[in-house]
């Protein structure tokens, strides 16, 4: 399996030393995060995709995907009036023509929380008209678009291996996908594996982390419960060979390269046990 850089963990820095340690540490590749000061879709089309195309070529990394910030800050989909998710929508389909020009392997979004009052009968039409409109602008373009189940602590909308299933089916896209952050099913009890019986081949991508069981936040291989060795033995023997994003947010971000660092070792040592 080949692994992947997340560039949120170096939001406080540059996003050429993001690029840098990815490079010096042995990352395979990098997933670009997609807020200020690093990669904002708006500012990248104003003339900021440059930068990136040219560390990618200079660092010789491939950007494996591009997540622009769609968890309510500005952005959600998910919740607000009808301009605000036309809006929402916009600035993802603007991250999308963004990825594609950087040559990314993806765009990758997450269906926010939808507020509290809302009911099942207003969320779900809601979440597949958005899917429709940004599944029909991915096949235009030319650009796979993922969707990542979140926590219950951080959404009410996608959070389980059935969720995504469910807009797979109802969204049937060739250009949308699903992928699975491991945090998510370990900390409400669901089996991680479960995500590949039921995505199948639709399953394009894996956020490999730790966790504490009981709350959203990612830590890095071996500071969690999640039985990580043999995990990660069932998933090379069903055959994923895709990346893994080894995804440290923002815990690390007083340390991201020595603990980009400690993660890809930890990693390997699983992959190499």
């Amino acid at each position: 399996m080949k692994t992947g850089m997340f560039t949120c963990g170096h939001q406080r820095l540059p996003l050429e030393q993001a690029f840098k340690d990815a490079h010096e540490l042995g990352y395979d590749g990098i997933e670009i995060w997609g807020g200020r000061p690093h990669a904002f879709a708006p500012d990248l089309k104003a003339g900021d995709i440059r930068q990136v195309k040219e560390l990618a070529r200079v660092y010789q990394l491939p950007i494996i995907g591009y997540t622009p910030e769609t968890n309510a800050y500005p952005y959600n989909m998910m919740i607000g009036s009808e301009r605000m998710r036309h809006e929402s929508l916009d600035m993802i389909m603007l991250a999308m023509d963004m990825a594609r020009e950087m040559g990314a392997g993806f765009t990758l979004i997450s269906a926010a929380h939808a507020g509290y009052l809302a009911t099942p009968a207003e969320i779900w039409p809601r979440l597949v008209d958005n899917l429709r409109e940004l599944s029909a602008y991915a096949e235009n373009i030319g650009i796979d678009l993922l969707l990542e189940p979140l926590t219950p602590y951080e959404s009410n909308v996608v959070c389980s291996a059935n969720d995504v299933l469910r807009v797979l089916e109802a969204v049937p896209s060739p250009r949308l996908h699903g992928m699975v952050d491991i945090c998510a099913p370990f900390v409400q009890g669901e089996p991680i594996t479960s995500y590949f019986d039921k995505l199948g081949e639709r399953l394009r991508h894996v956020h490999i982390v730790d966790s504490d069981g009981a709350s959203d936040s990612h830590y890095i291989p071996g500071e969690g419960k999640i039985p990580l060795a043999p995990l990660m033995r069932e998933l090379t023997a069903r055959g994923y060979d895709g990346y893994c994003t080894l995804e440290l947010v923002t815990l690390y971000m007083n340390e991201p390269r020595l603990y980009a660092a400690l993660a890809l070792d930890r990693f390997q040592a699983l992959m190499a046990g």
